[in-house]
């Protein structure tokens, strides 16, 4: 092994799993079954809640100095290269959050279904010229 790659090892971060977001979804399905409205709409509710939550075991991302790297199961299922990055942000950072970030060919939402300061300070370590500024006063 050469020491580019065992430097390469060293600068990957895996980001730890939060399951607050499904979570919380979760319970907001439950209450919106037990209100006056239709059972559909708890159940969809609940039922997404179910879903975020298996992908919060199953899903973890990767940082290193090159790329976003979403893994499943261990294997990887999507790489974005920094390099294609035009920009990106948090939004709403106090609740679980939501990760927007938008590269060459396209725009992605991601709910992060992570450590949120974790991610927070490997993407200003990797690509602080990239945050979206908070412009309100």
């Amino acid at each position: 092994m050469n020491s580019a790659s065992i430097m390469d090892k060293s600068e990957e971060v895996i980001l730890s799993p939060m399951y607050r977001l499904p979570i919380i979804i979760i319970i907001f399905g439950i209450t919106l079954f037990l209100a006056p409205i239709p059972s559909w709409i708890g159940i969809a509710t609940f039922t997404f809640g179910l879903f975020l939550l298996v992908q919060s075991f199953t899903l973890r991302v990767k940082v290193t100095s090159e790329a976003f790297i979403v893994l499943q199961l261990n294997k990887e299922i999507r790489c974005f290269p920094f390099k294609d990055w035009l920009a990106w942000r948090i939004f709403l950072p106090n609740l679980p959050g939501i990760l927007y970030f938008r590269e060459t060919a396209s725009p992605h939402l991601l709910p992060i279904l992570f450590d949120i300061k974790m991610l927070e300070s490997q993407l200003e370590e990797k690509v602080s010229s990239l945050k979206i500024k908070n412009e309100s006063k």
